[in-house]
């Protein structure tokens, strides 16, 4: 794989890379640059999770050295699994196993744990210079990365370390790839700025699309650039957790917001575009001849275009998605069937944090 290949694996099927030039020079200068993607263990994996593992896989195939940060402490911060380390972190092991599962290779991949990050001499001393080089504004405006409004006034003094914790990290681990979904971007752009007034190397961010709520009302914010209502582990008609059988998909994607037509904030129109075209690389419809017979989309282009035209039916396209869902998270599903202690309990339905 050459640079310009191996610079578009990097790019492709993203939302925004800062930048494009910063990620060319990087392959000039390193043989396997360091790359990194952030999660806080917080409940069940998703299928709006498919749009990461498959970009981690992008990283890794480039030849880029993966870490895969398990923000134990960054959790525990943010009330996640009722605060408990315990929960988070047995959370933080299923994870591993899922995106393992999900096909990120575990030779090429680093599993770490802030928790281990945070113990090493000189980290502390890293947040501080970070929050030295932020505002207290600045500090609350990245607050939402946790999902918390601005507005909020009963946030505990711990909550306002999050932002300058999360860019110490990037440069404690160390990566010159920052990689995560849009929401995060206000966190890397913050890294991005402290580095400049440190003269610190300045990492390359890496975002992608988030995926809309199954019940709609996904459009995009068009201050932050996310969108109002994503899929989430905290509400369960919102999306569909790992593992998940078949019937279970089909019935969630049926019952799916889907206008005719319509682009913006439709969920089955993102997870073709976001996850179906980069894991397949195709849409392929199965209905009957009376209604125009089966067709293979063959670029997000083409199906766009089909779209928009009126001349693919909601209910064709929620029956190709869950279709190509439940191909895609097949190997995910048939490890968790033979390895169900790999759930931890307070994941299970019923139990504190289940999706």
């Amino acid at each position: 794989m050459d640079l310009e290949e191996r610079a578009l694996r990097v790019t492709r099927h993203t939302a925004e890379v800062l930048t494009p030039e910063e990620i060319r020079s990087l392959f000039e200068r390193e043989s396997a640059p360091r790359a990194y993607i952030g999660f806080e263990p917080s409940g069940l994996l998703h299928v709006g999770h498919l749009v990461t593992a498959r970009k981690m896989r992008d990283l890794t195939d480039a030849g880029c050295r993966l870490t895969v940060f398990l923000a134990d402490w960054h959790a525990w911060i943010n009330d996640k699994l009722g605060g408990s380390l315990e929960k988070i972190r047995a959370c933080g092991q299923y994870m591993q196993s899922g995106f393992v599962a999900l096909g990120v290779d575990p030779s090429r991949t680093e599993f770490r744990w802030a928790q281990d990050l945070q113990a090493r001499e000189g980290y502390w001393d890293r947040v501080v210079r970070v929050a030295k080089a932020t505002s207290l504004a600045r500090s609350r405006r990245a607050l939402p990365i946790m999902g918390r409004a601005e507005e909020e006034t009963n946030l505990d003094t711990a909550k306002l370390f999050y932002p300058s914790m999360q860019a110490a990290d990037i440069f404690e681990l160390p990566v010159e790839i920052a990689y995560a979904g849009v929401d995060q971007r206000r966190a890397h752009v913050l890294a991005r700025e402290v580095a400049h007034h440190y003269h610190w190397p300045v990492p390359v961010a890496v975002h992608t699309s988030l995926i809309s709520s199954l019940k709609g009302g996904g459009r995009m914010d068009p201050e932050s650039q996310t969108v109002e209502r994503k899929m989430s582990k905290s509400d369960p008609g919102a999306g569909l957790p790992l593992p998940s059988e078949p019937e279970v998909i089909t019935s969630r994607i049926d019952a799916a917001y889907c206008p005719a037509k319509e682009v913006d904030g439709n969920p089955l129109v993102e997870l073709v575009r976001f996850v179906i075209f980069p894991w397949e690389g195709q849409l392929a419809i199965e209905r009957a001849a009376k209604h125009g017979g089966p067709v293979v989309l063959a670029s997000e282009e083409e199906f766009l275009a089909t779209w928009r035209a009126g001349s693919l039916h909601p209910q064709d396209l929620k029956t190709a998605v869950a279709l190509a869902l439940t191909r895609i998270t097949e190997p995910a599903n048939r490890f968790f069937r033979s390895h169900p202690e790999a759930i931890p309990a307070a994941l299970r339905p019923g139990g504190a944090g289940a999706a």
